[in-house]
């Protein structure tokens, strides 16, 4: 039987009313029989993922891509164990917030509900499967979730444990939609279909993330690229900048949080930038660099404005010698991305001048980059990060899947 994405839309949008009806501890105790059952499924979800790795590798797919698409058991367990904590978490919707009483007596608050149905459109990762499940489901909403192709054997083997859970709960398996058919008009039919779907997020390269806020009647949330700073302060602590930028840059090229330009004030660019040549030679890392850093590098490329705007996703960076805060402040306003900052300074006055002054959706003081993950901030999982300041910035959680209704509560009032 062929698969109707109208259909499936449709009863998704049935499922979410009976998903937004469940108490708070009700979806802990899912989500937690989720994350038991994904442990218990490890053989089954490595299978499914060995034959979507197979096929990558005999369609060539690039190492950033095929990083994300590869389940192993400490992955799987990782992905469980982000079920688990968001499943633990204060239930984000319902009880009454910020209640005033108004002049006319009349006491005004507001309590979050569900946002009703969200689709994710992804590629490559199959963990997003699961966090964008359990995060969707604990604020109250269903979830259509499209994946990329190359994953899809993978996606339906989480989905298969997701639905076992459902139906342990005689919950409708509608409130967690994976589609299996990868066929891109499907996508593009899924994004006109705004009588049942409430927002898409699509979660990607630049070129999906375009490709669907292009062409969605639907409201889009959206992330469209990871260029994030490391800014090496005259005030800095040269060795915690140099290990900043191994982690950020190297422990995992092809994440959206890794480190992509590093700017180096010229007052320890000397010092520093020898220090870093010798550390990025170490892992291969090709460096694009300006003309006043370039002497420090043996095989240097001469960076080009194209690599200030670069989100490089693999064994390379741009660096940069800059002679000023203001002129860091400059580059970053101009190239960055709005995702991730870092700053490594041991003054306080720089310090926070910089978390005043750039405005992207995270920003660090002397912390690797690789810490701006849902997970890593507190909120259990993320669904994406969103780089869009509308409705939601930065890692989005399970509040981030929830509006704000006002509720009034009066005792006969009238208005005059």
């Amino acid at each position: 039987m062929s698969f109707s994405i109208r259909a499936a839309a449709r009863d998704a949008k049935v499922a979410a009313r009976q998903v937004a009806s469940l108490s708070g501890e009700q979806k802990r105790a899912v989500l937690m029989a989720i994350s038991k059952h994904l442990i218990s499924q490890v053989s089954n979800i490595l299978s499914a993922n060995q034959l979507d790795l197979e096929h990558a590798k005999s369609v060539g797919l690039d190492m950033a891509m095929m990083d994300r698409l590869t389940l192993n058991e400490e992955r799987v367990m990782a992905i469980a164990s982000a079920v688990a904590s968001v499943a633990n978490q204060e239930d984000p919707v319902g009880g009454i917030q910020q209640l005033k009483t108004m002049p006319s007596g009349i006491q005004v608050g507001k309590m979050r509900i569900p946002l009703g149905v969200i689709a994710m459109i992804y590629e490559s990762r199959p963990n997003v499967t699961i966090d964008a499940a359990a995060l969707c489901f604990k604020a109250g909403n269903a979830v259509i979730l499209r994946g990329g192709k190359e994953a899809l054997h993978s996606n339906l083997a989480l989905a298969a444990c997701i639905h076992h859970v459902l139906r342990e709960f005689d919950i409708d398996t509608a409130a967690v939609t994976v589609i299996p058919d990868p066929n891109r008009e499907i996508m593009n039919k899924l994004m006109t279909l705004k009588e049942y779907i409430d927002l898409i997020i699509p979660r990607g390269g630049e070129g999906l993330i375009e490709y669907v806020s292009e062409r969605s009647q639907i409201p889009v949330i959206q992330h469209y690229k990871g260029v994030c700073h490391l800014y090496v302060d005259k005030h800095a602590d040269l060795e915690q900048a140099l290990n900043i930028l191994e982690n950020g840059k190297t422990q995992r090229t092809g994440v959206c949080n890794a480190l992509e330009t590093c700017l180096v004030h010229s007052d320890v660019a000397d010092d520093f930038l020898p220090r870093a040549a010798a550390m990025l030679k170490q892992h291969n890392t090709l460096i694009h660099a300006c003309d006043a850093s370039k002497t420090h590098f043996t095989d240097a490329l001469s960076a080009t404005n194209a690599d200030w705007h670069a989100e490089y996703l693999a064994m390379e960076i741009a660096v940069r010698v800059v002679e000023s805060y203001d002129e860091a402040i400059a580059h970053i306003t101009e190239y960055g991305s709005g995702h991730t900052e870092v700053i490594v300074t041991q003054h306080y006055a720089t310090a926070n001048a910089f978390i005043r002054d750039i405005h992207s959706a995270v920003v660090m003081v002397n912390a690797s980059s690789r810490f701006s993950d849902g997970g890593e901030l507190g909120l259990g999982a993320e669904i994406g990060i969103s780089t869009s300041k509308l409705h939601a910035y930065g890692p989005m959680g399970a509040e981030s899947l929830t509006t704000e209704k006002f509720v009034v509560l009066g005792n006969g009032q009238i208005r005059n």
